[in-house]
């Protein structure tokens, strides 16, 4: 009996819940809008580049004008230009083997910096984070000096290694590090486990998604980088691809060569995102849990 007079209760309170206003509705289909035209606003510049890419040489395009035909002439030939292959392998080994070794650095400094305790551990965290104050531009020319007097000049070593010391990475690491609960560390070293054991069966796995992220945003500065590769590296056998397209540059192409290069660039730079866009959605995700 009171089971029956509570369904049709149920079904009232659910029929008399206030539905959403108007007003509400309202703004948030504005909102849908305005993200809509800044989306376009955004890819815009890249979608016009594609175009300018795929048209035929002294065809006119946008914004003046849609042109005729789409061709596949320019890609073709800057991916048979002299040097783009080993531009494009200078800039893969420089950017993949900087990676590994930021991520691989940066995340035991930060399990240091977050869970360690030793003497002037905040002094020295403060202070190599304050190297981020300092713009590369004020150091380029002391550095290039130091590196070329060690024989680093034009060479894969001189390209790397002054780019490791990654400041903003070891911040990054240790903030997330330091939500980490303290017990899964005590548990593994009442058990006897050694500090390079926390650390690869801890330490790595937890923090996977800040990981992911951070690689992908090491890739792209690299990738895109410029100004040291254009001044230590001397050949083709260290440029990258960036100075390389500088190089095509000066020689007079037109500018559906130069977008062909710019688009082919752009590639390995959306292939990293796409295959690790999960990974940036679960760091996002457990950073406001936290």
């Amino acid at each position: 009996m009171t089971l029956t007079a509570t369904r049709p209760a149920a079904r009232a309170g659910r029929a008399a819940a206030p539905r959403r206003p108007a007003r509400g509705r309202a703004r948030t289909w504005a909102l849908y809008a305005l993200l809509s035209v800044m989306s376009l606003l955004t890819l815009g510049p890249f979608i016009a580049m594609i175009i300018v890419a795929l048209s035929p040489r002294g065809a006119p395009t946008v914004p003046v004008q849609w042109p005729d035909a789409l061709t596949f002439d320019n890609i073709t030939q800057i991916l048979g230009a002299s040097g783009f292959t080993a531009w494009t392998l200078n800039s893969l080994i420089y950017s993949v083997v900087s990676v590994v070794i930021i991520l691989l650095t940066a995340s035991m400094a930060g399990y240091a910096f977050a869970k360690k305790r030793f003497p002037g551990r905040d002094a020295m965290l403060w202070t190599f984070i304050a190297t981020m104050m300092v713009p590369f531009q004020a150091t380029l020319i002391p550095l290039y000096v130091l590196v070329s007097d060690l024989g680093g000049a034009d060479t894969f070593w001189g390209l790397i290694v002054p780019t490791l010391a990654n400041s903003q990475a070891v911040f990054l690491m240790r903030q997330f590090i330091m939500g980490l609960p303290d017990e899964l560390f005590d548990a593994a070293k009442v058990d006897g486990a050694s500090e390079l054991r926390v650390y690869w069966t801890i330490v790595v796995p937890l923090t996977k998604p800040i990981l992911a992220t951070l690689g992908v945003f090491v890739f792209l500065w690299h990738w895109n980088d410029f100004l040291w590769p254009l001044v230590i590296s001397q050949s083709d056998a260290t440029r990258t691809l960036t100075v390389g397209l500088t190089v095509l540059k000066t020689e007079e192409l037109q500018w559906a060569t130069l977008m062909s290069s710019a688009a082919v660039s752009a590639v390995p730079c959306l292939v990293v995102f796409f295959l690790l866009q999960r990974y940036l959605v679960n760091s996002i995700a457990m950073t406001g849990l936290k």
